[in-house]
């Protein structure tokens, strides 16, 4: 078939996803997939059987726009009763096809050609993308290891007349690192008297370590009142390939996030919210995550004492970050590869998370893993 040549694109220095290249490459090769963050272990039996029963009632057409009722209250309350914080399920909660829609849908609804957006890197990589693809600008401040903290004072001097956006994660991904009380309240104090939007990502809100509490920006009503705040049933219920997530945003934002929602998948999966809206009436499954993810990461990390690898426990998320730089010189791009190929065991190479490629010898794993796949993938790594 003759191909068209006059399309331009509208992302020429974007390729293939990290994420799929290196699951693809884990399958290839029969490695031990700890890239891709998703875990090796079923979801709930009672959250797939309430799918089953919503399924074989009649609840098989289309949900409301902005998702079904029932799971938007049960959002509200767990949002007020958490943090403190009142959103009104009817016009300031949305349900979303994943989080990662949801930021995509926040992006295009707020940013215009000339904007700037300001992210903390290593970022998750649908962020630049999205602010790109709706004519923003990206204004990077680079996070540094071990802490990957945020220099507060590196940020003041980039806002300008032209900030649109401030886009956080916490937990973060790819590092682990927390954000902490004293970190909102010099974003707060950053954003007082402006027209700054925040684009909040917090789908690892519960999966947090070492007794800490997650400092949601919806615990702070200053910043609450100007931001978009994302979540992930995928993260709290094991259930990435079910791809639903939400928003919470003030009326004003939320309307105008709808606006852009609606075209973009107008609404998610009826039965399958419904499921979620009931399930959640258990709240032991998501408050018990903390200390579920935090036996598997010490459980990892304990299994590769003694090995080679260099690590700084991550304080959040189900990611441990390994440095490497007691092993090999060799850019973590080619390390990752070769780490695949030769040992069987895929990971995510950090530098790619980073506008200029910084190379910090860092891997990134995913131990959300059956405690027999971190036994036999840390004695791979022991043997590097």
């Amino acid at each position: 078939m003759p191909e068209l040549t006059a399309i331009k694109s509208k992302l020429p220095n974007v390729g293939t996803t990290i994420f799929a290249v290196m699951s693809k490459m884990a399958q290839e090769e029969g490695a031990i997939n700890l890239s891709q963050g998703f875990p090796d272990f079923n979801c709930d039996e009672g959250l797939r059987k309430l799918v089953a029963k919503y399924i074989d009632g009649p609840h098989n057409q289309y949900a409301p726009m902005p998702g079904m009722l029932a799971l938007r209250e049960a959002i509200a309350r767990k949002t007020e009763k958490l943090y403190g914080a009142n959103y009104d399920p009817e016009t300031e909660v949305t349900v979303t096809a994943g989080a990662t829609q949801a930021i995509y849908t926040a992006i295009a609804a707020t940013i215009r050609e000339g904007d700037e957006v300001i992210v903390f890197e290593p970022a998750y990589d649908c962020y630049v993308p999205s602010i790109e693809l709706h004519g923003g600008k990206p204004v990077y401040v680079s996070l540094e290891p071990p802490t990957y903290k945020i220099d507060w004072s590196r940020v003041r001097k980039l806002i300008n007349s032209r900030t649109r956006m401030i886009m956080i994660n916490t937990p973060h991904n790819p590092t682990g690192m927390i954000m902490t009380a004293a970190d909102m309240k010099e974003l707060q104090k950053i954003t007082a008297g402006t027209d700054i939007i925040i684009l909040s990502d917090e789908v690892y809100e519960h999966i947090i370590f070492e007794g800490e509490q997650h400092q949601s920006v919806t615990r702070y009503p200053e910043l609450a009142k100007r931001s978009f705040v994302i979540s992930s049933f995928g993260k709290i219920y094991h259930t990435t390939g079910w791809k639903m997530g939400y928003c919470l945003a003030p009326a004003s934002l939320s309307q105008e996030f709808r606006r852009i929602h609606q075209f973009v998948v107008f609404s998610v999966n009826t039965p399958i919210q419904l499921a979620y809206a009931e399930f959640m009436k258990q709240e032991e499954k998501y408050l018990e995550l903390p200390a579920f993810f935090q036996k598997k990461r010490d459980i990892f990390n304990g299994l590769l004492t003694g090995s080679r690898f260099q690590l700084t426990p991550a304080g959040g998320t189900y990611f441990q970050l390994l440095d490497y730089s007691r092993i090999t010189d060799e850019k973590d791009t080619d390390f990752a590869i070769r780490l695949t190929k030769e040992h069987g065991i895929a990971s995510i190479p950090i530098s790619v998370f980073y506008h200029n490629k910084a190379d910090h010898k860092m891997l990134r794993f995913c131990f959300a893993k059956g405690e027999q796949t971190l036994q036999e993938a840390a004695s791979r790594l022991c043997k590097i």
